[in-house]
């Protein structure tokens, strides 16, 4: 098995960039390969998830180049020119590729099957489902869970839906399906969520209405290929930010090109809040997304209570906060985060567990979590941890190696791919004391 042995390591430092935004490159593959012309992506994300999205298109009929390992042209075929794949399609582990993908499929005049590795197969489905079979959709799952079984030849028509819970990845989902629906859908969440559907939407020419936290799509009749550059991915600056306020030196830790989407940039003002020096450079747009240069300085931090405003902007990053607050002077308190408990593993106990193993004073709850910091000296012994196959959770634990008094061995690193490739030599770059290892 695959694992990481963390040493104690003094400071990071220098110059980085980060891959490629995951959410924007499935979006943009999948948007791209049902408009009409070619479409160029650089700056894509060639992780795992990422690639099994590019897989899924290619069987789904739609020719993709790759010159590069970050570039990709896209001949699309129009938004009825798919046609049905000769095997099941394997998400591996991409959670948004296939809640993303049961959107668009229900919609065509064939029958698709989706499925993932053991991780993914899971994961619950209904969330998605639910709406969509309100659309007219036939979609099935078993028990809530994959394989997800979805008949074609339906007529779709348009809702207005209510979401239960903030999901970039639900309200997706029905965005795509809503694309050849007879009338227009509209969609309110009880929060904010990302938006990058909703951007990438109208630069293909997607008439969408917003008003506050209600959006409206007018079913178009094609869309406009494009040529667009994807912003590196905030939630893999995110360890690195961290990083950078656990022991960057005066000058700081700089993470250039950087996605700064205001419905993903929640730890940044959590970490502003808990007294994080993170200065905000070269704010530019690229595409329909704004992006940044960040220099980050070690901080004294101290622990606040977390808005719950917040936290569905920083879910994915939620881990790493976990790390900062146990470097922070006093408590830190994160609640209204149950979506943790369905990710790629239950995250709230994988951080629980490991926070345990490195000798962290902490309280699990079973929406977040209750952590008592400790602002100077070492705040994590050395210690086993086992990221349950999480990469969220092994790259978490591999910058707590930044105040640890001993090496941390991380267990299960393998998924780390799915996300960020390239983590580890990254990571040495800028001074982590990170191996990989064969725990």
């Amino acid at each position: 098995m695959q694992g990481f042995t963390a040493h104690p390591a003094m400071r990071v430092a220098g110059t980085m960039t980060v891959p490629g935004d995951k959410s924007i490159s499935h979006r943009a593959l999948m948007l791209s390969g049902i408009a009409e012309g070619v479409s160029e992506i650089s700056g894509f994300l060639a992780s795992e998830d990422c690639l099994a999205t590019l897989g899924a298109m290619r069987a789904l009929g739609v020719h993709i180049e790759q010159p590069g390992e970050t570039r990709v042209v896209i001949h699309g075929v129009g938004m009825r020119g798919l046609h049905g794949a000769a095997r099941p399609l394997d998400m591996g582990n991409a959670g948004t590729a296939m809640r993303l993908f049961t959107g668009l499929l229900c919609a065509q005049e064939f029958d698709s099957l989706l499925i993932g590795d053991e991780s993914l197969m899971k994961r619950p489905m209904e969330r998605v489902a639910t709406p969509l079979r309100e659309m007219g959709a036939e979609v099935r799952t078993r028990n809530g869970t994959p394989p997800v079984e979805i008949s074609g030849s339906r007529r779709l028509r348009g809702i207005d839906y209510r979401m239960p819970i903030a999901s970039a990845q639900v309200k997706s989902a029905i965005l795509l399906a809503s694309l050849y629906a007879a009338e227009p859908t509209t969609i309110t969440a009880p929060a904010v969520s990302r938006d990058h559907s909703e951007r990438m939407l109208k630069s293909c020419g997607v008439r969408l209405v917003a008003a506050g936290l209600r959006i409206t799509l007018h079913p178009p009749q094609r869309l406009h290929s494009q040529k667009l550059k994807v912003p590196g991915d905030f939630s893999s600056a995110a360890f690195f930010i961290v990083a950078g306020l656990l022991a960057a030196p005066p000058q700081g830790l700089l993470i250039r090109n950087v996605g700064l989407n205001p419905t993903r940039t929640g730890l940044l003002e959590i970490l502003q809040r808990m007294g994080g020096q993170i200065e905000i450079l070269n704010l530019r747009e690229s595409g329909a997304e704004p992006v940044a240069d960040l220099r980050i300085s070690a901080s004294a931090l101290h622990g606040i209570a977390v808005p719950k405003d917040l936290v569905s902007l920083a879910i994915d990053e939620l881990p790493v906060l976990f790390i900062a607050a146990a470097c922070a002077q006093g408590e830190t308190v994160v609640t209204g985060a149950e979506e943790l408990r369905v990710k790629e593993s239950d995250r709230i106990a994988a951080m629980s567990a490991g926070l345990a193993a490195l000798g962290v004073a902490h309280t699990a709850l079973p929406d977040g979590m209750r952590i008592d910091g400790r602002e100077t000296g070492s705040a994590f012994t050395g210690g086993t941890i086992d990221s349950c196959g999480d990469h969220r959770i092994a790259m978490s634990f591999a910058i707590a190696s930044l105040r640890a008094a001993g090496v941390i061995d991380i267990r299960d690193v393998a998924n780390v791919a799915t996300s960020f490739p390239g983590f580890l030599p990254l990571a040495q770059s800028v001074g982590l004391g990170l191996q990989e290892s064969a725990a």
